[in-house]
């Protein structure tokens, strides 16, 4: 067998699975032996519905902000941009440079630099500033580029 990736869009909403019942939030659960999971029922384009467990879904999929002034109805903001920066590292080198380092929450690093003709003009905090600006203009493309995957697919129909 090979091994493959994926990217589509659902829909989603934590739910409780109990004695292979589906509860969503709100719904009166029976009260019985039978142990509660915590998860998320799943509804796929084509209408099919299932159930996944919270850390599963959880590990594969990231929610969207919802755009009604959009066709796909859904867009990347800048929430999300911030949110994918899990930590990052400054360093000066040669002091008139910035690299900054950031570690992104899938384990993705993303580094950028920036520099100053002068080094009596160098700072540290401004060339940060630069890099960051950089490094989320690209979280921003590739997360773009994830949803783009997810609304239409590999084969690319386009959205109209």
């Amino acid at each position: 067998m090979k091994n493959y990736i994926g990217c589509k869009m659902v829909q989603a909403a934590p739910a409780i699975r109990k004695g292979g019942k589906l509860y969503g939030h709100g719904d009166p659960i029976p009260r019985s032996m039978e142990p509660c999971e915590d998860g998320y029922k799943i509804i796929y384009p084509d209408g099919y519905e299932s159930w996944s467990p919270k850390d599963v879904f959880e590990k594969a999929y990231m929610q969207v902000q919802d755009n009604p002034n959009l066709p796909s109805g859904v867009s990347i903001g800048p929430d999300m941009v911030e949110s994918f920066i899990k930590e990052t590292h400054v360093t000066t080198l040669g002091g008139k440079n910035t690299v900054v380092r950031a570690v992104l929450v899938n384990g993705f690093e993303i580094i950028e630099s920036s520099a100053c003709v002068d080094p009596k003009n160098y700072s540290e905090e401004i060339g940060a500033d630069i890099c960051m600006g950089k490094i989320k203009d690209k979280i921003w493309m590739l997360l773009g580029f994830l949803l783009q995957t997810a609304v239409s697919g590999v084969e690319g129909t386009h959205i109209k």
